[in-house]
């Protein structure tokens, strides 16, 4: 009885478990080895070696959602003066 399928092993070829790969070669890989009939998902963990504790090393990114959120932005404003419309 195998563990694996077909495609997998043959997904498990292109690659070796005891190398380290650079990201842009890993997703190289990854993209060869695809063998659902969807969009696969990739989970990357990164190390970036920073102390959250310190302001100067804090690490903050966007993400654009390739469908949005599905909610509409609503904004409010409180002013006073010529600046209230």
């Amino acid at each position: 009885m195998r563990e694996h399928g077909k495609k997998y092993e043959a997904a498990a070829k292109n690659r070796d478990i005891e190398s380290t790969y650079q990201p842009k070669q890993a997703l190289e890989i990854v993209k060869k080895s695809a063998f659902a009939k969807f969009d696969e998902t990739v989970e990357v963990a990164v190390r970036l070696g920073v102390d959250p504790r310190h302001a100067d090393q804090v690490v903050r990114g966007t993400v654009v959602l390739p469908a949005g959120t599905g909610k509409s932005v609503r904004v409010l404003v409180i002013a006073v003066g010529d600046k209230a419309r």
